[in-house]
């Protein structure tokens, strides 16, 4: 059967939308394509448009046509390969997916891959959805965003997985939206924390992808409530001074069936050659973002999250694997680009793009590369060369630190560069140091778990690793469970063990995360000079004998804060510490205070700079340095 081709204008799909569609730069293709509540010739009804260049035919079916591909035939719009129709009497909530005829083979189902909502898996139908009508009260959050996005104000996050963070009692089900949405303000903004990310919410037909392996682009998942219940979450936190980010998996997708994978009966979405089109590790198909409209649309959904959602920034994750065409690919296994190198060229080009669009009409956002490489200029603007994201996750830091915290502290001396490489890199990128969910899984443990010693040590072991996360320069994220010392491995099934906090360790440790961010908070120079050279100097990064890394944080005026921190489990007395100033030196925090499940071994709140000479300085502290532990202090 011939393509039924509508050559004329229509009252939802212009030409104007046709030409910007076919060239990738309808930027709020998610007004147009998909199912929209409409008006025509006097009846209600649903517009409907999928973009489907190489079908035979296609059909949209519902629950308002039992089914039946008979019912409501699309008309082909020729200029952008977009199929639309209108479908009276239909309404909000009715399910619906698009019958596909390729050019050869059987038909398949589609689900809409601009569905605003979807049916709660294992069922794969999108359903129609009005967005409107939700009333915002984030005003006040939404005009001070900017600030608190920047790169010089104080960005602690909280990582969130909505499934597993805390689940119904004694059920063992999912909190809604709607329920987690007041739990979840009360416990970030008591810890201090300035930001809550949550693992991806878009639409994923796999529980066990955590979210990764998205298919609707610009659905809120069904499991835990509706589109506005998603906008009441954020509206929540917003309302409580805590900023929310997602994070958006655009590196690749799903090979369900129901999915975008050979949507039209062709390598759509995705490359057709396998050397390009599918990734090795998790058996999922890459998108070709040299194709404009594959790029369009994920462009029109980052933008989407941030306008319908109010979202403050988004995650891009496995950034490495979009830019390097051999990731996970042995000789023989990658195709070479033009110039005959391992770049991902049109990946570079589209991440420019990507940033370069969501900066231009949201800048007080961020845009955050999970990227693992050394790829330069991540965080660089794209007029110079750069890729265009405001912050990247040190990976490198996160790696080198976890693996000096896991050794025995007898052995730490032979690795004391580990703690410092990172300060040879800390200032080319604005950074976000992560201790994230990848971290707690397949097999690593909790990072508890991976402290060294008794059940004491292990708990120092872990305050000190924060606090030498806040005293590092770069911005701070923490996966949930971490707070309170979670102690058996992350499994996105059950709830974390929340009844740890009767315990006084995991007690301790939660109140020293809240006391850690009531400081980072309150100091300038802890934050505002983070990806500057300015706002770091090393006291002494050579003492790998007793292994004690000590160093000054500056902001842009005010007196700087210094950082000591003792790897061993050894009391050190009269520890000389070199600082710019004479007199009085305050114990800001102290991780072994009895409060934190200390022992409080420390310096009684306040030590005296003498006018010796130490370490470059005029005058130096005698401190006493607790066991596992870390200090921070501020002229009085």
């Amino acid at each position: 059967m011939a393509a039924r081709v509508n050559s004329g204008d229509s009252p939802f799909l212009t030409h104007y939308d046709l030409h910007l569609l076919a060239g990738g730069a309808h930027y709020r293709s998610y007004d147009k394509l998909g199912a929209h509540l409409a008006r025509q010739d006097g009846a209600d009804g649903v517009h409907f448009a999928v973009w489907a260049p190489n079908a035979r035919d296609v059909s949209v079916i519902g629950d308002f046509n039992a089914w039946d591909a008979a019912a409501h035939p699309m008309r082909l719009r020729a200029e952008a390969g977009v199929w639309e129709t209108f479908v009276p009497r239909v309404g909000s909530g009715a399910l619906y997916k698009y019958e596909v005829s390729p050019g050869v083979g059987a038909a398949v189902q589609k689900a809409d891959p601009y569905a605003f909502a979807a049916e709660l898996r294992p069922r794969t139908a999108s359903r129609v959805w009005d967005l409107s009508g939700y009333a915002w009260s984030d005003g006040d959050w939404m005009t001070s965003r900017a600030a608190r996005n920047a790169h010089d104000a104080p960005i602690a996050v909280y990582e969130v997985h909505l499934g597993s963070w805390m689940r119904v009692p004694g059920a063992g089900g999912w909190l809604t939206y709607r329920d987690i949405a007041g739990r979840l303000a009360d416990h970030v903004a008591e810890l201090g924390f300035t930001h809550v990310e949550l693992l991806p919410v878009a639409e994923y037909p796999l529980d066990e992808s955590w979210g990764y392996g998205t298919l609707g682009y610009f659905a809120p998942t069904s499991r835990f409530g509706t589109p506005q219940e998603f906008m009441e979450l954020v509206d929540t936190l917003h309302r409580r001074g805590i900023g929310v980010l997602v994070d958006w998996s655009a590196a690749h997708f799903p090979k369900d069936a129901h999915g975008l994978a050979r949507f039209d009966g062709t390598c759509l979405y995705e490359h057709a050659d396998a050397r390009q089109g599918e990734h090795p590790h998790w058996g999922s198909l890459i998108f070709n973002y040299g194709r404009r409209e594959v790029g369009n649309f994920l462009i029109s959904s980052a933008l989407f999250w941030f306008e319908k959602y109010h979202l403050d920034g988004l995650r891009v994750d496995a950034v490495a694997s979009m830019l390097y065409l051999d990731y996970g690919r042995g000789a023989g296994e990658w195709v070479p680009n033009a110039r005959g190198g391992n770049e991902n060229l049109d990946a570079v080009g589209f991440l420019q793009h990507l940033n370069a669009r969501v900066y231009a009409e949201h800048p007080g956002v961020m845009m955050v590369a999970e990227e693992s490489t050394a790829w330069p200029l991540v965080t660089r603007p794209t007029d110079a060369g750069g890729l265009g994201f405001g912050f990247k996750w040190n990976m490198g830091w996160m790696n080198d630190t976890l693996e000096y915290m896991s050794k025995d502290p007898v052995h730490r001396s032979h690795h004391h560069d580990a703690l410092t490489f990172s300060l040879v890199y800390a200032f080319s990128e604005n950074f976000i140091l992560p201790l994230s969910h990848d971290e707690v899984v397949h097999g690593k443990g909790s990072l508890l778990a991976r402290m060294p010693g008794d059940e004491w040590q292990r708990h120092a072991n872990l305050r000190l690793l924060y606090g030498f996360m806040v005293g590092h320069p770069g911005k701070q994220l923490l996966f949930m469970g971490g707070e309170i010392g979670q102690e058996r491995e992350w499994t996105h099934a059950e709830s974390i063990d929340w009844h740890l906090l009767n315990e006084p360790l995991h007690g301790g440790l939660r109140t020293w995360v809240r006391d850690l961010h009531r400081l980072y908070r309150g100091e300038p120079a802890l934050y505002e000079l983070d990806a500057e050279p300015s706002g770091f100097e090393w006291i002494d990064c050579d003492d790998r004998g007793s292994s004690v890394l000590s160093f000054l944080r500056r902001g842009r005026g005010g007196e700087p804060i210094v950082v000591v921190c003792n790897f061993t489990p050894v009391e050190r007395h009269a520890y000389p510490v070199g600082v710019p100033h004479g007199g009085a030196w305050r114990e800001r925090l102290n991780s072994d205070a009895a409060c934190y499940g200390g022992r409080d071994v420390g310096n009684g709140g306040c030590a005296g700079a003498r006018e010796e000479p130490s370490h470059g300085r005029p005058f130096s502290l005698r401190l006493t340095l607790p066991p596992l532990g870390v200090l921070f202090l501020s002229k009085d």
